[in-house]
C-alpha cells in the first residue's frame, strides 16, 4: 500500500523485494553505528518484512514503511512509526547510497504533517545518538525542539507539537 507521495519519493509497505536492499544499508558502517537493535542478518530481514509487510499507518500500532523512489521503485531507507499513549516516535534509516540528497527530510516533513493533520493532539518524538550530527541537524530543520539527553536510554531528545505537560515529563526524564 502507498501511504504518502512525495515529488521524489512514495511511502508505502516494505515488499519481499526490499530485503537485499535493507541487508545492505543495515550491515553498511554509514548506517548502522547509530542504530539500535535492528535485525542486520538477511534471515531475520525477509521475516520481519513478512511480518510487517500489512502494516496500516494508524496509532493502533507499529508500522514499517519502506522509502522508494518514486521513479524507479527502488527502496531507498525505512521509517518506523512508534505511536504510544499519546506520543508518535519516528526511527528512520537512508541508505548510505542515497545520504544528503534531501530524501530524509521530504520522507519525514510528509509523514509528520500528514500524521499531525490526522492525529493532531498527538506529541512527536525522536530520539538520537549523541554523535549523530546529521540526524540532529535534520530534526532542527523539521522543526523539531532539542528536548534534553536522556541517559537511561543515552539519547538526545526532540520534540515537535509537544503539549505542556508531556515536555514537562521529558524534561524530567532528561534530568536524571
Amino acid at each position: 500500500m502507498r501511504f504518502i507521495v512525495t515529488d521524489r519519493l512514495v511511502l508505502r509497505n516494505v515488499e519481499a523485494a526490499d530485503a537485499e536492499v535493507m541487508y545492505d544499508y543495515r550491515n553498511n558502517d554509514l548506517c548502522a553505528r547509530f542504530q539500535r537493535g535492528q535485525t542486520i542478518d538477511l534471515g531475520g530481514i525477509k521475516e520481519l518484512i513478512e511480518k510487517r509487510k500489512d502494516d496500516k499507518l494508524t496509532v493502533g500500532g507499529n508500522s514499517l514503511l519502506a522509502i522508494a523512489l518514486k521513479e524507479s521503485g527502488e527502496m531507498i531507507g525505512e521509517i518506523v512509526v512508534m505511536p504510544n499513549d499519546g506520543a508518535i516516535t519516528l526511527g528512520y534509516t537512508i541508505s548510505y547510497r542515497h545520504h544528503r540528497k534531501g530524501y530524509a527530510y521530504e520522507a519525514l516533513h510528509a509523514l509528520t504533517e500528514k500524521l499531525h493533520a490526522e492525529y493532531p493532539d498527538w506529541d512527536f518524538i525522536c530520539f538520537t545518538d549523541r554523535e549523530n550530527v546529521a540526524s540532529m541537524e535534520l530534526l532542527k530543520k523539521l522543526g523539531y525542539e532539542y528536548m534534553g539527553y536522556a541517559p537511561k536510554i543515552t539519547s538526545q531528545v526532540f520534540g515537535k507539537w509537544v503539549k505542556p505537560d508531556a515536555a514537562e515529563e521529558i524534561a524530567k526524564a532528561t534530568q536524571k
